[in-house]
């Protein structure tokens, strides 16, 4: 079956046209969904959507890994390596910050920040230090994430979060190391398949996967796109379709894919009326 032109930024874009044939009206969606989940309460206050901002993170003491639950060792060993790396084993680092991030959703989402770090520190300001540095634990992490990728539909079967724990590590790496300050290319189809998993029939059914597409879509959706842009056209048909024919989704996740569709359906940002929508705290 031939597919439609492909997803477009703006307005009149194939996606915001098949959902108002659909429904008539993006507002009658939303007023739909938002009533059924009147009685959904988040941190004690009714509230849609609730995600992590990477603004708020950034905004973080660069001091402050969140690395209070390792050992005494391990916490020496990190800090060290995020101000002197070439005094430490940088396989042994990967391995414990990729470890980790596999088990603390909390450290999965600050492990792209440590990584970074250690990339780009001055080793008593030699270049060329810090070069070999940053090729050695790009390699470390990069042959990790791999490892862990191929053997990513046995992680899900085993545990959803390790499975989700490693799509936002993967996408929270791929965002903040660059090459050149550009994404690295060994990492663009990787997490792609990632957010494409989390993009089927089954994943849809689950609220926490698909949470974690939406926040990862948010976090690197538009670098994702510039890469590759056919890819994302198909990311968003599973999308789409997902959301327009799939039965038994629950009310915040229809939710959840109206709101993505609808943020790269603007130009990966949502009007000032929709985010009024979606992030409001919904009245008691």
């Amino acid at each position: 079956m031939q597919r439609t032109a492909g997803i477009t930024s703006g307005s009149g874009s194939p996606v915001e046209e098949e959902i108002l044939r659909q429904d008539n009206s993006l507002l009658r969606i939303r007023y739909s969904l938002l009533a059924q989940l009147q009685n959904i309460t988040v941190n004690g206050k009714k509230s849609v959507i609730i995600r992590c901002d990477r603004a708020s993170t950034m905004e973080n003491s660069t001091d402050d890994y969140r690395i209070q639950s390792f050992d005494l060792d391990t916490q020496m060993l990190l800090k060290t390596a995020l101000k002197d790396p070439s005094a430490v084993n940088l396989d042994k680092v990967s391995d414990i910050i990729v470890d980790q991030s596999l088990k603390d959703q909390v450290f999965s989402k600050e492990a792209g920040r440590i990584c970074y770090t250690i990339v780009q520190v001055h080793t008593d300001g030699a270049a060329e230090a810090k070069q070999n540095n940053g090729i050695v634990f790009r390699r470390n992490l990069l042959n990790r994430l791999q490892q862990e990728f191929k053997a990513r539909e046995e992680t899900r079967g085993r545990s959803l979060q390790e499975w989700v724990c490693y799509v936002t590590f993967i996408c929270n790496v791929f965002d903040y190391l660059k090459v050149n300050n550009m994404p690295m290319v060994a990492l663009v189809h990787p997490v792609y398949d990632c957010l494409m998993r989390l993009s089927k029939p089954d994943a849809l059914m689950n609220e926490e996967e698909v949470d974690c597409l939406v926040v990862q879509l948010h976090r690197i959706g538009e670098q994702l796109e510039k890469v590759s842009n056919q890819r994302m056209d198909e990311l968003f048909f599973l999308l789409r379709d997902g959301f327009l024919l799939q039965e038994g989704l629950t009310s915040m996740t229809r939710l959840l894919l109206l709101e993505i569709l609808e943020f790269r359906a603007g130009g990966w940002m949502l009007s000032g009326t929709a985010h009024k929508y979606y992030y409001s705290e919904i009245a008691d």
